[in-house]
């Protein structure tokens, strides 16, 4: 990195007065008749134009939040049985924190738990005792409706052939008919029925047994869920930074019980207007100066917010850093110090030197050879404290009126005081 430039400023603003005195008395004496001797020369601070590197800095107020935090809140209402942790403990991810009054809810899902291994045993017996039997008795039942039908179908033949040798007379005919046409019903019946038992009753009848046990299983859940959410457990690592209830108080579902921070890292929120968050983007180097703690603390930028706040019509902008020894505390104010730009090898020149014009317009005292100021349109770039990026109009080594060049007319000889133009 370049040297920054060894200009003396508090000898440039001393000079600055001098030489405007200087430069008034010389036009005074002028306009008397002191025109007969050598022009005298207005003594002003000289200053070579320098190569440097400048940052183009944005400074916002910030205040530090910690990288996570929970506030824990409980899900019933209950009085706290146990603390296991204090205000500033240091926890861990799922480690238990607190106990509340839970002997109800231990009962009811003990209770709970009795029910669903009862729906589970009922399901066992329906599908392996149960069912099993009704399907068999409807084979059954089909079997012996078929054993009658095949009899009553022998009778009838052993009839009819009977009745057309004249042996037997119509009417036992007749009625061996009619006991073959109910044996025939009879067997379809029981057919009809196995089919539907093997269809339709098995398909029911495993659907309502398996209704049963997931009813069951959801109410032990339910109780299980209801004891567990008396356990308040961490959901992160971090530091318990609040508990303001004490042993037996009474725990309420819409207040925290505890707040627990990750300290290990925090972020500096700042609120940035537009054109200065333009100029931002995630990964910018920073600083965060705080009460307390003499050096900045080095840090990244790690969000550039892409929409404005609607409220101050600025950017929110996040820069986050370590804190091992904690040393930056949540809710800190603190001043943020942001590298939007770095340029290597910069022209710089003071930023007195520096004339701006009732236009905008900006230019220098640029001092010739024969050290006569003559005025010089400039361009300026970025700004870094008292320096400011000359982009056009000059080049390295030059020689300027740093300071004095105020009401300086163009063209006046100039000698240099105390500076280095020499």
């Amino acid at each position: 990195m370049a040297d920054r430039p060894t200009w003396s400023w508090p000898g440039l603003a001393r000079t600055a007065v001098v030489c405007a005195l200087t430069a008034s008395a010389a036009l005074l004496s002028g306009c008397s008749g002191s025109e007969k001797g050598a022009e005298a020369a207005v003594p002003v601070q000289i200053v070579t134009v320098q190569k440097t590197t400048l940052r183009n800095m944005v400074v916002a107020e910030a205040v530090l939040f910690p990288l996570q935090q929970a506030a824990i809140t409980p899900k019933i209402n209950a009085p706290v049985r146990t603390f296991y942790v204090n205000r500033g403990s240091r926890v861990h991810q799922g480690q238990l924190l607190a106990v509340l009054e839970n002997r109800d809810l231990e009962a009811a899902a003990q209770e709970n738990k009795g029910g669903y291994e009862q729906a589970q045993a009922a399901y066992e017996t329906t599908t392996a005792a149960d069912l099993p039997q009704e399907i068999q008795k409807a084979q059954l039942d089909v079997q012996a409706a078929q054993a009658t039908l095949d009899a009553q179908q022998k009778v009838y033949t052993s009839r009819q052939e009977l009745f057309q040798q004249g042996a037997l007379p119509r009417k036992e005919l007749d009625q061996a008919n009619v006991d073959l046409t109910n044996a025939r019903n009879q067997f379809e019946m029981a057919q009809k029925h196995l089919d539907a038992v093997m269809a339709v009753g098995k398909q029911q009848t495993l659907k309502s047994a398996a209704g049963q046990l997931e009813s069951a299983k959801g109410r032990y859940l339910g109780a299980q869920a209801q004891l567990g959410y008396s356990e308040v457990r961490s959901p992160i690592d971090g530091v318990v930074t609040d508990r303001p209830l004490y042993q037996g108080e009474m725990a309420s579902a819409s207040t925290p019980l505890l707040t627990v921070m990750d300290l290990a890292q925090v972020i500096a929120r700042a609120h940035i207007p537009q054109p200065q968050a333009a100029l931002l983007k995630v990964g910018d180097t920073a600083t965060i100066s705080a009460p307390g703690i003499e050096a900045p603390v080095e840090g990244k930028v790690t969000v550039v917010s892409p929409a404005l706040d609607p409220n101050s019509t600025t950017v929110e902008v996040w820069v986050q850093t370590k804190n091992p020894e904690q040393r930056l505390k949540p809710g800190t104010s603190v001043k943020l110090t942001m590298v939007a730009q770095t340029v290597p090898d910069a022209l710089a020149i003071p930023a007195a030197a520096l004339l701006t014009g009732d236009d905008g317009s900006a230019s220098v005292m640029a001092v010739g050879g024969d050290d006569h100021a003559q005025r010089k349109a400039v361009k300026a770039g970025i700004r870094q404290g008292d320096l400011v990026q000359i982009v056009e109009g000059l080049a390295a080594g030059e020689r300027i009126v740093g300071a004095g060049a105020y009401g300086l007319p163009d063209g006046k000889k100039v000698k240099a005081e105390g500076g280095d133009g020499k």
